[in-house]
């Protein structure tokens, strides 16, 4: 594919439609502005060759026309001494030069038309590339203000889950303060109890019971 093709392509593209169809639209960004990079020095090196041909052409158009003054002032000064053969040959040699001349303004005529054409289709590509450079901007702001959100809410999910665990093992404790308090109440039990105590340690357990059970529904309800 020519250079030429190339950039048409990348001109007429549209870049949007590549990103929504690209599996990885940030890789396929980096691709398209490095495509316009490497198009655009390319282009540049072409219209550098073409304002230098322009160059050596113009110089040449000037020599012709300057060769073609010189051979009609000389047809003069041979008509003036009367050697009119002499005025035909410089004449003749005066036609060469004008049609070189004519030659020469048509190549020059056709790369300004080319160099014209080359600026404007660098323009345009040029136009292409910061629109894609925007895009890709926006894209990587994008991605950033999705990364931290992320960040934000498993920073989030994790402080809940330490503020969860933290308030189970407060449970945990208050269990384990209340088993011990029943524990303890066996302590110096060797032998067997008299009526009244039996009596009043069942109504300790009740009491306990109640606290456990109530200290249960709290956590079944936390979960």
């Amino acid at each position: 594919m020519s250079i030429f093709s190339r950039m048409a392509d990348i001109i007429n593209s549209n870049i949007n439609s590549m990103l929504d169809k690209a599996e990885d639209p940030q890789k396929m960004i980096r691709l398209i502005i490095q495509e316009m990079e490497e198009t655009l020095v390319e282009v540049r090196s072409s219209s550098a060759r073409v304002i230098a041909d322009k160059k050596t052409a113009s110089r040449a158009l000037a020599r012709m026309q300057d060769e073609a003054e010189q051979w009609d002032e000389k047809a003069r000064l041979a008509i003036s001494k009367g050697r009119e053969d002499l005025a035909r040959a410089a004449l003749a040699e005066k036609q060469v030069a004008a049609t070189d001349a004519e030659s020469i303004a048509e190549d020059l005529a056709a790369l300004d038309e080319q160099l014209d054409h080359l600026n404007e289709e660098v323009s345009q590509l040029q136009q292409k590339l910061n629109d894609a450079k925007a895009k890709q901007k926006t894209m990587l702001l994008r991605h950033k203000t999705v990364n931290d959100r992320m960040k934000v809410k498993r920073q989030i999910h994790r402080e809940a889950l330490d503020d969860a665990f933290v308030k189970f093992e407060k449970f945990e404790r208050r269990m384990d303060d209340i088993e011990g308090q029943v524990e303890s109440m066996d302590v110096g039990r060797g032998g067997k109890p008299d009526l009244a105590a039996e009596i009043d340690g069942l109504a300790d357990d009740e009491k306990i019971n109640d606290e456990m059970a109530r200290i249960k529904a709290e956590m079944n309800g936390g979960r």
